[in-house]
């Protein structure tokens, strides 16, 4: 079931003249504007990395991957019941969170006809109790999310947009624990960046430092002419939570 927050991304992203839902052989369209597709992608991107490549082959696509920056969690007593309490989540994402999802999309970006556009994102998530609780499944079931606005986006295009993500100080020689030390995060999530670049051919490795690969940049990741900041497109209006 589609939840209100897709709907509010497809309306946010909509044009005045963009069609909404529009089928394209065996495909479903989130949004057609023009030429270009767009496709709002909540979940994973690694659902619809098959699907986006294959829209490649004759269409400009842009895909829209928020990231959830703050989440109000709005407790139910049960499903469609009355509401308990609410609280912001403690859990946030930034945008280098755009490497956990990139990781599954690799084999698509970077490409000529395609744009990555990442918007930061609150939202109100309900919930109720499972009747059934497990720790797979967790203690309670998502009954809907919305939105509440957009505070901030990314697009991403080219390796040169990938490289703007790194610190500038970093070493013309570096491995993971460059990565890991310059960018203070932890050294598997620096390794996670690390595989990214290389597959998406960003950086090249020139050999290893004991066990661990080193990288340079490639010469197609040079930074455009936006000095270390991204491309970013004009904020709408924000959106407030559906009734």
């Amino acid at each position: 079931m589609e939840t209100t927050l897709h709907r509010q991304l497809k309306t946010h992203y909509a044009g005045t003249e963009a069609q909404i839902e529009v089928p394209l052989g065996r495909y479903r369209i989130d949004i057609v504007d023009g030429e270009r597709l767009i496709e709002v992608q909540h979940s994973g991107l690694s659902s619809i990395r098959d699907k986006v490549r294959f829209l490649l082959k004759k269409h400009e696509v842009e895909v829209i991957k928020p990231l959830v920056a703050r989440k109000r969690l709005i407790s139910l007593s049960a499903k469609d019941g009355d509401e308990l309490k609410r609280r912001w989540s403690p859990k946030r994402c930034t945008r280098l969170d755009v490497f956990h999802e990139l990781i599954y999309f690799t084999r698509v970006f970077p490409h000529r006809r395609l744009t990555l556009r990442i918007p930061l994102i609150e939202i109100e998530e309900a919930r109720y109790p499972h009747q059934r609780r497990n720790k797979r499944r967790g203690q309670f079931k998502v009954q809907d999310q919305s939105l509440l606005q957009v505070v901030g986006e990314d697009v991403y295009r080219t390796r040169g947009d990938l490289r703007q993500l790194l610190p500038a100080d970093l070493p013309k020689t570096f491995g993971s624990l460059e990565l890991s030390e310059s960018m203070k995060i932890d050294r598997g999530f620096a390794q996670r960046i690390a595989y990214c670049l290389r597959k998406t051919g960003t950086v090249k490795e020139v050999g290893k430092k004991g066990n661990a690969l080193q990288y340079r940049f490639a010469a197609s990741a040079r930074v455009g002419k936006a000095k270390g900041k991204l491309a970013n497109r004009p904020q709408k209006r924000k959106t407030k939570p559906a009734a």
